[in-house]
């Protein structure tokens, strides 16, 4: 019999773990001793917090953590799968919010569903749905992007491209940028969206300084201009727009 994988969410910031992530997902954390995350010093630093409410069924120190990140090649996923293959339990520990989700753990689910491995996705933060959630557009109909490319014509191009879909679709658009170049995201979609396309700026989701505010890029490009960007600068965002 294999073992299973758990999903295991993680905090979308520092601070205290219990107001985002269940008694009972904690509890499953804590009996596993075997983990694949993306790095292994932030994975310790999650498993003590932990440990601060559920004890660990071993030491800190020896605790298996395995590395799997954006430059692991895909020829060494198989070997990360071998202990459940063995039938022990192993949790797949995100970085910051759902594993699998914007997130190099989707290609070792795919992988461990072809070896018939039961997954289990434990609740905890999702950035880009709570995001929608506190959008106000529509969460009927979305679309998440990623990354839109950094050269700025084919960003420009892109958006426009988005823009146009997201209006004749009336589908939410969503996209996430690297903290330091959230200006000239929000920059690029005030300038090449349409005027009256709703644009949501989400910073800092379940922290003490999360922002969250929808406006039309009309007005979200006058107040770039006039100085009153929002406070997101270096801080983890998600943005949205609908046509």
């Amino acid at each position: 019999m294999t073992g299973t994988l758990y999903l295991i969410p993680n905090s979308l910031g520092p601070g205290e773990l219990t107001s985002v992530i269940p008694a009972e997902v904690r509890s499953q954390t804590a009996s596993l001793d075997s983990f694949i995350a993306e790095n292994a010093k932030t994975a310790r630093a999650f498993l003590k917090l932990v440990a601060s409410t559920h004890p660990l069924k071993t030491v800190l120190q020896e605790i298996k953590i395995r590395e799997l990140n954006v430059n692991t090649p895909a020829r060494e996923l198989p070997a990360l799968l071998a202990p459940l293959l063995a039938g022990k339990d192993v949790g797949l520990l995100s970085e910051a919010g759902v594993p699998a989700v914007a997130d190099p753990g989707a290609d070792l689910v795919r992988l461990a569903h072809e070896n018939h491995i039961k997954v289990r996705p434990l609740v905890g933060p999702s950035s880009l749905l709570l995001a929608l959630m506190a959008s106000g557009l529509n969460g009927q109909s979305f679309a998440f992007h990623g990354y839109l490319p950094t050269d700025a014509s084919e960003r420009a191009a892109r958006i426009r491209q988005l823009d146009q879909r997201s209006r004749q679709e009336k589908q939410t658009q969503l996209l996430i940028e690297t903290p330091y170049r959230n200006e000239a995201m929000l920059e690029a979609l005030a300038t090449h969206c349409s005027v009256t396309t709703l644009i949501c700026v989400a910073t800092d989701l379940t922290l003490a300084t999360e922002t969250i505010r929808t406006a039309t890029a009309q007005t979200w490009k006058k107040e770039l201009a006039a100085g009153r960007a929002p406070d997101f600068r270096k801080k983890p965002s998600v943005f949205l727009f609908l046509g």
